[in-house]
């Protein structure tokens, strides 16, 4: 991780550099840390259900590309 680390040029914080911040947020956001952690979680759903939308759109458009490179090469063919 060292080396991870220090190609990129950042920090990754460690288990006890977390738990510090888990207090800190705890203590600055207090009652709000579970509706600010409830709509992260929302805005993570919609993302990943947006790169899948737009996942199954790329791929019908490669299985109609592919139809019509069939399709043509069957009409040369005959």
């Amino acid at each position: 991780m060292l080396e991870f680390t220090n190609i990129l040029g950042f920090w990754a914080p460690g288990p006890v550099e977390l738990i510090v911040i888990l207090v800190i947020a705890v203590l600055i956001f207090g009652r709000r840390l579970p509706e600010i952690a409830r709509g992260l979680g929302k805005s993570l759903t919609e993302f990943k259900k947006g790169v899948k939308d737009t996942q199954d759109e790329v791929n019908d458009v490669v299985d109609d590309v592919k139809k019509e490179v069939d399709d043509a090469v069957n009409d040369n063919l005959q």
